[in-house]
């Protein structure tokens, strides 16, 4: 995991909060494995306390599962799950662009251009095979998306918008991991994007709508590929 990631200014609970957090995201622990405190100092160099912190607060975001006599595990991966997080995300992310369109000023507009346009050139370089997504198009990916809700008055709002999307996050790359044709996701953005700026709130409220339940559609065959090669 490289250092550079992760800033040694923080106390050593957000430390542990933040590596931990970046390593359920990106896959590096598998669904339902279980996290020993022991094994996970040896890891990552932090004492029993930022760890044990680190994981209730992950927990809480709804990525780390906590039994008080079993400890911790990551969250499991499955329809239902996502279907939920889905749901959540169709009801928080849409009506977060719209309140943001109505709020938006130019600045927003720019920070949205300019978010884009750092995407689409990460898109153009991915390729259309199975692949493990980068760390910089998750980064780019996540800085888009959230770009388009920054105008959105509520804070609550904004902060569960970006939790359901890092939650999203596990299952984006599980089905990039087992996908077999490559989805244009470059385009989907790119109209998305233009849609905003036209200021046309139920078509881009329509085009994020698509654009969440297309992710549930990708991993749902993604898992049921999976499942049958177990047969």
């Amino acid at each position: 995991m490289p250092p550079a990631l992760f800033s040694t200014d923080l106390p050593l609970s957000e430390q542990a909060f933040a590596q931990l957090r970046h390593a359920v995201l990106a896959g590096a622990f598998e669904p339902g494995a279980k996290l020993k405190i022991e094994q996970l100092q040896g890891s990552y160099g932090f004492s029993s306390s930022p760890l044990r912190e680190a994981l209730n607060r992950l927990s809480q975001e709804g990525l780390v599962r906590a039994d008080e006599r079993r400890g911790f595990r990551v969250a499991a991966i499955s329809r239902d799950d996502l279907a939920d997080i889905t749901h959540m995300r169709l009801l928080v992310d849409v009506g977060a662009l719209r309140e943001a369109m109505q709020h938006g000023d130019d600045a927003w507009e720019a920070a949205i251009v300019a978010a884009a346009h750092r995407l689409d050139k990460a898109e153009t370089q991915l390729g259309d095979g199975p692949a493990v997504l980068d760390e910089s198009w998750s980064r780019l990916h996540r800085d888009f998306h959230l770009a388009l809700v920054a105008a959105c008055p509520s804070q609550r709002q904004r902060v569960l918008c970006a939790s359901l999307f890092d939650q999203a996050e596990r299952y984006r790359r599980y089905s990039a991991r087992q996908r077999v044709v490559k989805r244009n996701k470059s385009k989907e953005h790119r109209r998305l994007k233009e849609a905003v700026l036209k200021g046309d709130a139920d078509a881009a409220c329509e085009l994020l709508a698509e654009h969440i339940r297309s992710t549930q559609t990708n991993v749902a065959a993604a898992l049921q590929r999976f499942e049958q090669s177990q047969i």
